[in-house]
């Protein structure tokens, strides 16, 4: 792997006006400083660099959607057709530079951050204040940290021992984490506050399945992704699995279907084209998955989905719709996107959201209620790892003059 990354490193132009950087990386990775200073065998400068920029890079550069970012926009890619492999080199480099990462911390502020949520936002935002000097203490719901990069994203796209590794460098911070509390649970905001926290984050994503709407989505064959992909060893799904969906996490769902054991796996796309990336989609066609385009579903039954199937024309307008007809199934999972659960909003006076479930906020992230913050999925809606880190960046940065103020005014 080495020797790829070095080959792909100095096939990089270092362009004066980096079109990957500016036009492709939503957090303005430094992409062709990154891989000076690879080449000049400064790894710990290019691994501080991606860290302080993206606390969440060693993550990022395995499941972003490259091509539609930073590749995508390579100088190399437009006039080869072989874009660099950016995402390899950021890997690499995180990756072997994440167990030497000392983060340091300013002095104590003396004030306490509760942050509720340990997904990509939740975890930036825990980062960037703790080393800030504030006493942070991350809450979740589950029993180990990442949120939807650990009980969202199949290990054969991100391995749950790289989340390990993180959680040691959270602690040795000084990050305090409560797995296992639901904060709306036994603990309200209000109790987070009466015990001292000046400020919180709220980033708990949207773990709510969306619904189909159709009739049969109760019964015992039907999943829902966000579900499925907590735990797929629960399931027992037989040979012939249905997907309804055509995000990326509908390949995500497909491909782990695969490898636990089902042999005919399709997945189910209403309009003539995939939502997912190109690269998820061609690794998922590539792993033995079908994928059937214009396919409307009716219901849901114990024998499997009720279809009609679109015929379009030309100008992708919808001409006609065949008869009714069951698509044969053992399973079904239906992967088509999620929303924000309300139990923060239900047990927080003053905490508004919108008619989606998500959480009012302003540009810089702050809720209806004072001294409450919250960005990422849960106020953006389903997106991906680096928005939300974008987004969890500018928020830490209100919550930074937030607490100060607040400190001069105390």
């Amino acid at each position: 792997m080495a020797i790829h990354v070095i080959r792909e490193a100095r096939r990089c132009l270092q362009c004066a006006n980096p079109t990957c950087r500016e036009n492709g990386c939503p957090v303005q990775t430094n992409i062709p400083e990154m891989i000076r200073l690879f080449l000049e065998g400064n790894m710990s400068e290019a691994g501080t660099m991606l860290f302080d920029n993206n606390p969440m890079s060693v993550f990022c550069s395995l499941v972003c959607d490259h091509e539609g970012q930073c590749e995508g926009n390579c100088i190399q890619g437009k006039q080869s057709g072989s874009p660099v492999q950016i995402s390899s080199i950021e890997h690499y480099i995180s990756d072997a530079y994440l167990d030497r990462l000392v983060l340091t911390r300013e002095p104590d502020k003396g004030q306490k951050v509760a942050v509720i949520g340990s997904g990509p936002a939740g975890l930036t935002v825990a980062v960037k204040l703790a080393r800030q000097g504030y006493a942070v203490t991350v809450f979740d719901r589950k029993d180990r940290i990442g949120g939807m990069l650990r009980y969202g994203i199949p290990e054969f796209r991100l391995p749950k021992k790289l989340l390990d590794r993180y959680e040691k460098k959270l602690r040795a911070l000084g990050v305090h984490i409560r797995p296992n509390t639901t904060i709306g649970g036994a603990l309200c905001i209000d109790d987070l506050f009466d015990d001292g926290y000046d400020a919180v984050f709220i980033g708990v994503g949207t773990w709510r399945a969306r619904r189909l709407g159709v009739k049969g989505e109760s019964l015992g064959n039907v999943h829902y992704a966000v579900d499925y992909l907590q735990n797929p060893d629960a399931y027992e799904l037989g040979d012939t699995v249905a997907v309804i969906g055509a995000g990326n996490s509908a390949m995500d769902v497909a491909r782990t279907v695969i490898r636990h054991g089902s042999r005919y796996v399709t997945i189910y796309s209403r309009d003539n084209k995939v939502t997912a990336s190109k690269r998820e989609t061609e690794y998922t066609q590539a792993d033995g998955v079908e994928i059937a385009y214009g396919v409307e579903t009716l219901a849901i039954t114990d024998e499997g989905p009720l279809f009609v199937r679109r015929v379009y024309n030309d100008a992708g307008e919808i001409v006609s719709r065949s008869e009714p007809a069951i698509s044969s199934a053992d399973s079904t999972i239906i992967a088509v996107s999620q929303r924000a659960k309300d139990k923060l909003s239900s047990t927080t006076i003053g905490l508004d959201s919108n008619e989606r479930g998500l959480l009012e906020v302003d540009e810089d992230g702050r809720t209806t209620r004072a001294g409450v913050f919250a960005g990422g999925d849960v106020t953006l809606g389903p997106w991906n790892v680096v928005q939300a880190v974008k987004n969890a960046n500018h928020v830490a940065e209100a919550m930074s003059e937030y607490l100060k103020e607040k400190a001069r005014e105390e």
